[in-house]
């Protein structure tokens, strides 16, 4: 198989919808996995239904990625859920929520990625944080430290992984119209957008553009960086 073999979470709409698109067309072998079945079929692109964050299942993605590709060239961990409430307000099973979908399953899927890899003594891996770790936005106490939880997360394994030749980076994108912020309102919205160098909401092809950087072969001693758009830092 020459083509390369990426697994992308959270594909079914949004972000992950896009890229799973975007690199299909690149010529990769795509593996896309959420909660639900996506409402539309391409070439090249296999869906697995699952719960991220549930290790027996994410076990059995690479279980089936190892027998039927025999190798896994990336991964991106695109796979999210937000929710703005302050913290006063913000249940234990709201927070739990979070951190199982944007921390723990990041973690499990770096490490089951990483044991696939190593074999080859190469791979890429590209988490996703958010600018609302930078910016400390308030109402999103649980979201911005479960994604910082990831930012931490990455620079760590970078320095474990870099021995098997894989490198771990993160891209932290600035409000992008999907489903992630279709309840937020705009005040917020506009407010944060102000707070950006440039001052716009992020396009899909912004994000691409990172990945893009980050997966390529001569990005080989590139890792640990978190990269926030839009000119945050």
């Amino acid at each position: 198989m020459d083509k390369p073999v990426t697994l992308i979470t959270g594909t079914s709409r949004g972000i992950g919808k896009y890229l799973a698109h975007y690199y299909v067309e690149q010529g990769h072998r795509i593996i896309g996995c959420s909660r639900s079945k996506p409402q539309w079929q391409l070439e090249d692109y296999d869906h697995i239904v699952t719960d991220v964050s549930d290790e027996k299942a994410v076990k059995a993605i690479f279980a089936k990625i190892r027998r039927d590709y025999r190798r896994l060239d990336h991964l991106i961990n695109n796979a999210g859920c937000a929710s703005m409430n302050h913290a006063l307000l913000t249940p234990l099973s709201s927070a739990q929520g979070l951190m199982n979908t944007n921390f723990i399953a990041t973690f499990l899927f770096c490490r089951e990625a990483a044991k696939l890899m190593l074999t080859r003594h190469r791979g890429r891996i590209v988490n996703f944080t958010t600018v609302a770790v930078p910016l400390k936005l308030e109402g999103e106490a649980i979201y911005a430290s479960t994604k910082a939880a990831v930012k931490t997360l990455t620079e760590v394994l970078a320095r474990e992984f870099a021995t098997y030749g894989i490198t771990v980076n993160a891209i932290g994108p600035t409000p992008i119209a999907t489903d992630l912020i279709k309840n937020v309102p705009k005040e917020k919205i506009d407010a944060l957008v102000n707070s950006q160098a440039i001052k716009r909401l992020g396009q899909f092809e912004d994000v691409s553009n990172v990945v893009d950087f980050f997966l390529q072969p001569k990005s080989e001693f590139i890792t640990g960086q978190t990269l926030f758009l839009g000119g945050i830092s």
